[in-house]
C-alpha cells in the first residue's frame, strides 16, 4: 500500500492505479477512499486515479493533533508534489471539495486542468441570509452538535450520517450498498470527526471562490438529503467557468447511485479540457519522490 510520509510524519495512504491524465479523489467527511470504488474499477482504463484516504480516515488513522480542513489541504499539496502530479482533474465529494478549494487557494492550483465538485455548497451553515447550507443547520444548533456530543453518541449517529448518505425510495435496491456505507462511516473515529466537523462548519469559501478561475464540474443529485437543487446554482454562481449536471435518481452521491451516468459524465467533462502537456510518466524508473513510500 502506498502512502505519503507528511512533513509531521504522518502516514497519508492513497490508491495509485491505471494509466493517463491523472484524476485525484477525495472522499467526504466519515468515509474513505473505497466510496470512490465504482470510478477506481470504471475509469482505470481512461485515468490514472489517485483516491486518498484523508488524515484521520480509512487507511490513515491514527491521527494526532486537531484536524482541520486547513491540514487536509497541505497533505493534498504535499501528495500531488510527492507524486509530481500535474493537469490534474481532482474530484471532491462533500467535504472533499472543501479540502480541494482550501489546496487549491493554497498552491495546488497551478497543477490542475479542472475540478469536479459532488453535492457541496461553500458555507455548511445557514445563517445571515444564506439558505443554501446543509437542510436545516443553524448556527447554535451544529456548534451544539459538534463538541457536545459527537464523540460519546457516534454509535447513534453514525448510521444516521450513512442513512442521509442516499435517496429515499431506493432502499430495496440498493440494500446491500446501505449496509455496506453504514458499517465504513460506523467505523470512524469519532474524536477525529468531531474536530473535523467543527472545521468545517466553521468554513466559508464564497469569497475565496471567484479566485479559483478553472474548469468545473458541479454534479449533484436531485435527491440529496443534505443540499438543495438551488445550493449547486449557488455555487455555480460563484465561479467563474462552471456547470452543473443533476442526477435525477441520487441524493449525496451520485458516483455511487447511478455510478455509470457519473462516470460517463466526467470522461464528457476531461475530455473538453485542455490536453495533457506531456504523455510521459512524471517518475520515470519506477523510483518515488521523497516523502511517498
Amino acid at each position: 500500500m502506498p502512502y505519503l510520509l507528511a512533513t509531521d510524519g504522518a502516514r497519508i495512504a492513497y490508491d495509485d492505479v491505471g494509466e493517463g491524465r491523472p484524476l485525484l479523489l477525495v472522499h467526504g467527511w466519515a468515509t474513505h477512499a473505497g466510496f470512490f470504488a465504482p470510478q477506481i474499477d470504471g475509469l482505470a482504463g481512461q485515468f490514472r486515479l489517485i483516491a486518498v484516504d484523508l488524515r484521520g480516515h480509512g487507511r490513515s488513522r491514527p491521527a494526532t493533533g486537531a484536524l482541520t480542513i486547513e491540514r487536509l489541504a497541505r497533505d493534498i499539496i504535499e501528495l500531488a508534489a510527492g507524486l509530481d502530479l500535474r493537469d490534474l482533474l481532482v474530484v471532491g465529494w462533500s467535504m472533499g471539495a472543501m479540502v480541494l478549494w482550501r489546496a487549491l487557494l493554497d498552491g495546488l492550483r497551478d497543477r490542475v486542468a479542472g475540478m469536479v465538485v459532488i453535492d457541496m455548497t461553500p458555507r455548511v451553515i445557514n445563517g445571515d441570509g444564506w439558505t443554501h447550507g446543509l437542510r436545516g443547520s443553524h448556527p447554535g444548533r451544529s456548534a451544539q452538535v459538534t463538541l457536545a456530543g459527537m464523540s460519546a453518541n457516534w454509535p447513534a449517529i453514525g448510521p444516521r450520517v450513512a442513512a442521509r448518505i442516499f435517496a429515499e425510495g431506493r432502499e430495496v435496491e440498493q440494500a446491500i450498498l446501505r449496509r455496506w456505507a453504514a458499517t465504513e462511516v460506523a467505523a470512524s473515529d469519532p474524536a477525529a470527526m468531531a474536530s473535523l466537523w467543527g472545521s468545517m462548519i466553521a468554513q466559508d469559501f464564497r469569497a475565496a471562490l471567484p479566485a479559483l478561475a478553472l474548469p468545473v464540474l458541479i454534479t449533484h443529485g436531485h435527491l440529496s438529503r443534505l443540499y438543495s437543487d438551488a445550493t449547486a446554482r449557488a455555487l455555480a454562481a460563484l465561479l467563474a467557468h462552471a456547470v452543473t449536471v443533476g442526477f435525477d435518481r441520487s441524493g449525496h452521491a451520485p458516483h455511487l447511485e447511478e455510478p455509470a451516468l457519473f462516470n460517463s459524465t466526467l470522461i464528457q467533462f476531461a475530455a473538453a479540457l485542455p490536453p495533457p502537456e506531456s504523455d510521459d510518466p512524471p517518475n520515470p524508473g519506477g523510483t518515488r519522490p521523497a516523502g511517498v513510500q
